[in-house]
């Protein structure tokens, strides 16, 4: 069994940066590939960053060159870098974890909130 626990979300200003962290609670993390989704009020979870096992890494357009995803095999953590937020960058943000081999199998975290606000 799969556990994520995401911690760093907060009450940022328009511009400001913050780092979020998701610790992966479980056995071969090395092998799944690792997402942040965002939820925004009243819409629906959307992908923001994905990391495969390999450490290619993809985004949304909407955040690309703001938001950086990475991973600590060692530490079975991921972490979501963003910067220059905005306020529509207000949500949910939910970490996703998809072993390589079971693709139709998917983890979630609770969720920590972002709120991007002057």
């Amino acid at each position: 069994q799969v556990q994520l626990v995401e911690s760093g979300g907060g009450l940022v200003q328009p511009g400001g940066s913050l780092t979020l962290s998701c610790v992966f609670w479980g056995t071969d993390f090395s092998n799944y590939y690792m997402a942040w989704y965002g939820q925004a009020p009243g819409k629906q979870r959307e992908l923001v960053a994905l990391i495969t096992p390999g450490s290619s890494s993809n985004y949304a357009d909407s955040v690309k060159g703001r938001f950086t995803i990475s991973r600590d095999n060692a530490k079975t953590t991921i972490y979501l870098q963003m910067s220059d937020l905005k306020p529509e960058d207000t949500a949910v943000y939910y970490c996703n974890a998809r072993p390589m081999q079971r693709p139709s199998v998917d983890y979630w975290g609770e969720g920590t909130l972002v709120t991007v606000s002057s």
